[in-house]
């Protein structure tokens, strides 16, 4: 089997570094504070009160990409 540049190229992904505690804890954060916000600032943003609820209950871990 020939390796040529492209191949390696092609099959290359850099890794991602893994979360930081500081990344847990701002989500966390965020998520709690989204929790708490009315429908007025909810429409302000753009979000809806299902969507916010939705987001608010995912655990700290489920981080976004």
């Amino acid at each position: 089997m020939t390796l040529s540049l492209s191949t390696v190229h092609a099959t290359y992904r850099p890794r991602r570094e893994a979360p930081t505690l500081m990344a847990y804890y701002t989500v966390w954060s965020q998520r709690r504070a989204l929790a708490t916000l009315d429908a007025a600032r909810l429409q302000d943003i753009g979000i809806s009160k299902v969507d916010a609820a939705r987001e608010a209950a995912r655990p700290f871990w489920d981080l976004p990409c």
